[in-house]
């Protein structure tokens, strides 16, 4: 049985180019591979190998400079969903365009997944799905907002075209891994949001911990590797291909998006 690992953490790296190099080396040293995004607010990515493997990597990782902290999500494998090992350089390690958005200041209160039920059936709580358009349409939270993105980038414009529907109410939000919500949780308290919070550890988190007949969950959530999607218990969904996804998925990408979360 293989390891997947989905991670970010938000750090400083002042020369993020610098780190690329270590970061492939001990990654193809120990037959790991998958996608790392390395930026000047920290790193982002989903890989795979054998638990030697994953574990030596991620020791690697945490011994990066702010890094000690650092979270991950794991869900098994029957084979290697990913063909090679990259290391990215990016401005930022989920793209959203703010400049102003700084996750390491503050970001919504944390709910984890045996408190989120009971959140999400408060009628004072709209829940917010950050994904985009081609992973809701598989699977979501009953009842969850769909803002209908492209891209995470366009989260900001269509909160400004909709916060009117929201006055007044406790916003909960949720993503795949966390990476999303760090940023558009603080995104909203910088727009005077007063109660934001969001699901720990994502909706990866959820499906581990909550048993089905619990759970609030419907469909299968969109991961970045070739296992398309997972369920409850982490067990692959059954997609084959990004072109499984109900016809959603925006016609200008041939390939599965790089990782995000």
């Amino acid at each position: 049985m293989l390891i997947v690992a989905a991670l970010y953490h938000f750090t400083c790296f002042p020369e993020p180019a610098a780190l690329r190099p270590g970061l492939l080396q001990v990654c193809a040293a120990n037959g790991v591979k998958g996608s790392l995004l390395v930026a000047p607010e920290g790193i982002n990515g989903t890989i795979a190998g054998s638990r030697a493997g994953i574990d030596a990597v991620l020791r690697a990782i945490r011994a990066l400079p702010g890094c000690a902290g650092l979270e991950w999500k794991e869900s098994p494998a029957e084979t290697l969903p990913f063909g090679r090992m990259k290391v990215r350089l990016k401005r930022e390690i989920v793209t959203m365009g703010q400049p102003e958005v700084d996750p390491r200041s503050r970001v919504g209160s944390y709910v984890t997944a045996r408190d989120w039920n009971a959140l999400v059936r408060d009628p004072q709580t709209v829940v917010i799905d950050t994904r985009n358009d081609y992973e809701v349409a598989i699977g979501t939270f009953h009842g969850a907002v769909n803002p209908g993105t492209r891209a995470f980038g366009e989260f900001p414009d269509w909160w400004q075209a909709n916060r009117h529907r929201f006055a007044g109410k406790r916003i909960a939000m949720f993503c795949t891994g966390g990476i999303r919500c760090e940023k558009s949780t603080n995104y909203l308290l910088g727009q005077g949001v007063e109660q934001v919070c969001h699901l720990k550890g994502g909706i990866l988190k959820y499906l581990e911990d909550m048993p089905e007949s619990e759970s609030l969950w419907h469909g299968q959530c969109f991961v970045f590797d070739d296992r398309v999607s997972v369920g409850h218990g982490l067990q692959p969904g059954g997609l084959t291909s990004c072109h499984d996804i109900l016809g959603a998925r925006p016609p200008d990408r041939p390939e599965c998006p790089a990782p995000s979360g």
